[in-house]
């Protein structure tokens, strides 16, 4: 490093000491810094005046002189002048300190005179005033220029331009941040700050003021706001969730700003405002990563991701090609999937810096279920870590076709399984879900029966390392709720939910693809991760955000005028009020705080490979009992909730039955 390079951070860190400080700690440094400056300026008042550096003769002179920074501090403090943020001061706070020091330059001048000692000269008074306010008007920029890391210069619209009334929640940096890029050319006025920092409330930052929370009711009829624009940076992320469900209730329209981060390197404007999105309600606040965990199973290596196409295997074919792998393998059954994410992966590899390794990136085509090809991509592309995220996993679509989920969820896993063993594969991960947890569904109990297969390898010992994760629902995912919401939304209702009581756990695709590589970094062998999902959301009030978030009026008995409505169309097959993430009790910490290790029961592999063997049989000639009467036998908590036979279904489950019992290990 060098010695520029060193003073820089020196300087930056003396600079977030200083920010970081508590606000009472600030003001009194503040105050006893102008009280420095107030007595400098009078000295050199008095020592032009006397044409030689001034020394008081007497007691009671000095006392009279000291009394003139005395009252021009009080007089700042009785008028709300420390109250504002030095880094944002304004022209309403300039204006504001040569009031408050001319105002106290006449008081004491009147002390002085009625006190009797006339020794001081009606010009020492004058070029006290004139002094005083270039010092700490001047003081209050130093500290501007020192403090503000982005060094904007404010500069108000004409004032022919109409603007429209606006209020910014957070009155933290971004939300000065945003102040600024509305005063440089936007047809926005920003009326007031509202905050929920205690610290805050009253302050005035860049001429504008910081209000509580509970006064936005009042702002908003006061200055007749029709827009509020919340400025909660990521790291606020579980405090703005509640801001902006606490915004529905107020007749406004909402609107959003991305992260600081983006702001500070100008990636973006203020034309990045945009309407809330359902992910900023349900998205919670960020655990950074552990870089070595990321990295640990993926630079260097040769990883292959299965359902490369797929919501999760796109995100985590994005995230390994950012750890530096030395070959990435993307495996999927549908052409086009595939084409996407390699053509993406494609242009991403070609900016990255050019001391960056470039991965070989490798498009295969093809199922899990070919053997053959399995075996030939994994040798040959030597591979040492695969993520597998190939399954069917749309619930009333496996339902009603059985035999192709089971195929593909636990035999097409069965066969990776097999191949990545004879071929020394350092780990293998797969991407499970939470209704594998006593599933009421096919899809669900094809995905325990897959983790069975990983637990049943893992307990024959070998070099490779199976595990895998569990998680609840992604948002944005290809069948995610929210997806169906808008598209609803937007054709103009009715929005459909099945059951008022139904909830369910969401997590954002990129930071479940990123628990998925930290977890799978952390196996031992047999290892059953479960994310932490956080808290699970009432999809009733999830489509009723939505209806709000978009502009229009929930239409109900209460509201027959409204524009939406939302109807009830009953739990479709397989599907449950809730789901669960652990089947036993039994789960311990890890070295990432979202990650939870769970021991789980599962079948010896002589057992599950008689199981695996009757399912097979069953699935050639299609035989439904004896495909559930496997589940029954194999998934702990399986049961089956039959639907009707009808004409209509081509590949549907029959009637339930009484389960045979096995014991599990």
């Amino acid at each position: 490093m060098s010695e520029r390079d060193a003073e820089h951070q020196v300087a930056g860190e003396w600079r977030s000491r200083l920010l970081e400080l508590p606000r009472f700690n600030k003001r009194i440094i503040l105050i006893s810094f102008d009280f420095l400056l107030l007595t400098l300026a009078l000295w050199i008042a008095l020592s032009i005046r006397y044409n030689a550096a001034f020394v008081p003769t007497s007691w009671p002179n000095t006392l009279a002189l000291i009394a003139g920074p005395v009252i021009s501090v009080a007089t700042f403090a009785a008028f709300g002048l420390y109250r504002f943020v030095t880094r944002y001061l304004g022209y309403r706070g300039h204006t504001r300190i040569i009031g408050c020091i001319w105002l106290s330059v006449l008081i004491w001048s009147l002390v002085v005179f009625m006190s009797g000692q006339l020794g001081v000269p009606r010009s020492v008074v004058l070029g006290y005033g004139v002094l005083a306010s270039l010092l700490i008007a001047g003081s209050r920029e130093v500290a501007a220029m020192i403090l503000e890391s982005t060094g904007v210069q404010l500069a108000d619209l004409p004032i022919s331009v109409e603007r429209k009334p606006v209020i910014i929640f957070g009155a933290g940096q971004l939300g000065v941040q945003l102040l600024e890029a509305l005063r440089r050319g936007n047809n926005r006025n920003v009326v007031a700050f509202v905050d929920t920092e205690p610290s805050l409330w009253r302050q005035y930052i860049s001429g504008v003021k910081v209000h509580r929370p509970d006064r936005l009711a009042g702002l908003i009829e006061r200055h007749q706001v029709g827009e509020i624009l919340v400025a909660l940076p990521d790291d606020r992320r579980r405090e703005r969730r509640r801001v902006l469900k606490d915004l529905q209730a107020h007749p406004v329209e909402v609107l959003i700003l991305p992260g600081v981060e983006d702001v500070t390197s100008g990636r973006i404007s203020v034309t990045d405002l945009r309407p809330v999105d359902v992910n900023d309600l349900l998205g919670r606040d960020k655990v950074p990563p552990h870089g070595e965990l990321l990295n640990r199973k993926t630079l260097g290596k040769s990883v292959l991701v299965t359902g490369a196409g797929g919501s999760i295997g796109s995100e985590l074919v994005r995230q390994i090609l950012r750890n530096g792998p030395r070959r990435l393998v993307l495996l999927d059954v549908s052409e086009a999937a595939l084409y996407r994410i390699e053509d993406e992966i494609q242009e991403t590899v070609k900016t990255l810096r050019p001391d960056v390794p470039r991965p070989e990136i490798v498009g295969v085509l093809g199922t899990v279920l070919d053997q053959p090809l399995l075996r030939e991509v994994i040798v040959g592309n030597e591979i040492e870590v695969i993520y597998h995220a190939a399954a069917y996993k749309h619930v009333p679509i496996v339902e009603q076709n059985p035999v192709y989920g089971l195929r593909n969820n636990t035999l097409g896993t069965a066969v990776l399984v097999e191949c990545a063993k004879a071929a020394g594969v350092e780990l293998v991960v797969l991407i499970s879900t939470d209704k594998a947890v006593r599933p009421t569904n096919v899809m669900g109990a094809s995905k325990r029966l897959a983790e069975l297969v990983l637990q049943a390898a893992a307990a024959n010992g070998g070099p490779t390392i199976f595990t895998m994760v569990r998680f609840g629902n992604v948002l944005d995912s290809s069948g995610s709720v929210v997806k169906k919401f808008r598209r609803q939304i937007r054709s103009g209702g009715p929005v459909t939910v099945t059951h008022p009581e139904i909830i369910r756990y969401f997590m954002s695709i990129p930071e479940a693809a990123e628990l998925v590589i930290q977890a799978g970094a952390m196996a031992e062998g047999g290892d059953v991760f479960v994310l932490d999902m956080g808290e699970p959301v009432r999809i009733d009030d999830l489509a009723r955000l939505m209806v709000r978030l978009s502009g229009f009026d929930v239409r109900s008995a209460e509201n027959p005028d409204g524009d939406i409505a939302i109807t009830y169309t009953g739990l479709r097959s397989g599907e449950k009020l809730y789901e669960e993430l652990l089947i036993g009790a039994n789960t311990k910490a890890t070295e990432h705080p979202r990650i939870w290790r769970s021991d789980e029961p599962f079948l010896p592999a002589e057992e599950l490979e008689i199981e695996l063997a009757r399912l097979k049989a069953a699935l050639d000639v299609r035989d439904y009992a004896a495909m559930q009467a496997v589940l029954l036998r194999t998934v702990e908590g399986y049961t089956v909730k039959g639907t009707e036979e009808t004409s209509e279904a081509t590949d549907r489950p029959a009637a339930s039955w009484t389960p045979p019992t096995r014991t599990l290990h």
